[in-house]
C-alpha cells in the first residue's frame, strides 16, 4: 500500500502565509500580496513503507491591486476560509492573477507531471492504465 502526502505554502517576503485564522487575518493576507509577486511552494512525498521519495516544486504568482472592497466581497465568498495566502488560483482569485511562472497544478495544491513521475518510480500507473476508447 503506497501513501502519498502533499502540502502548498504561500511566502511572501520570506515569510509562509497559511490558512487565515479569521477574517482580519484574510484580509491582511490579500492586502500584503496585492499587486505583488509572491512563492508558491508545493512538497509532494510518496512511500510504499520501505522508501520514500520527495519533490517540491516551486512558482511565482504575480497578483493585480486588489481592492479593499474586493478582498472583503472575495472573503464573503467563503472561498478564501481555507487556503494557504487566503486565495485560491482556480476559483474566484484567478481574476485577481496577473502572471504564473511555474506549475499551475502545484499552485492549486499537487504539481501533477511530478506526481506522475513520482508514481511511476513506485511501478504505480497512473493515467496509463485507463483503457483505450
Amino acid at each position: 500500500l503506497a501513501v502519498l502526502g502533499a502540502d502548498t505554502a504561500v511566502v511572501l517576503d520570506g515569510q509562509i502565509l497559511g490558512k487565515p485564522l479569521h477574517r482580519e487575518d484574510a484580509l491582511a493576507m490579500l492586502a500584503a500580496l496585492s499587486g505583488r509577486e509572491h512563492q508558491v511552494l508545493t512538497a509532494v512525498a510518496l512511500t510504499d513503507g520501505e522508501q520514500c521519495l520527495s519533490v517540491q516544486v516551486g512558482s511565482l504568482v504575480s497578483l493585480r491591486q486588489i481592492t479593499a472592497h474586493e478582498a472583503q466581497a472575495y472573503w464573503a465568498s467563503g472561498e478564501p476560509q481555507d487556503k494557504a495566502g487566503s486565495y485560491a488560483i482556480q476559483g474566484l482569485a484567478a481574476v485577481f492573477v496577473k502572471g504564473l511562472h511555474g506549475s499551475y497544478s502545484a499552485v492549486v495544491g499537487l504539481p501533477l507531471s511530478e506526481t506522475a513521475e513520482l508514481l511511476d518510480h513506485f511501478a504505480i500507473p497512473c493515467w496509463q492504465s485507463l483503457p483505450a476508447r
